[in-house]
């Protein structure tokens, strides 16, 4: 299975969403940090309990945003 992870940098700092889970969100200072926190709601969502069993892949870039995509191997779902 895979994701789209999309992450905008705001005026005070990153969001990241996966819009296929819904309200699957998360914000932080710095874009790391918000990829860190979006892989641990996302392995939540879908009841993954190692963040080992995701892989996160940097898709395209434009000014704001940044688009992931977040691979999810389906022996694990």
């Amino acid at each position: 299975m895979i994701l789209d992870v999309i992450v905008k940098k705001t005026d005070d700092g990153f969001t990241a969403e996966i819009p296929s889970l819904r309200g699957c969100e998360s914000w932080a200072h710095d874009e790391d940090t918000v990829l860190e926190k979006i892989l641990e709601v996302a392995s939540f969502y879908l009841k993954i309990d190692s963040l080992k069993k995701l892989k996160l892949d940097k898709a395209r870039v434009s000014k704001n945003k940044s688009v992931y995509k977040l691979v999810i191997n389906k022996d694990y779902l």
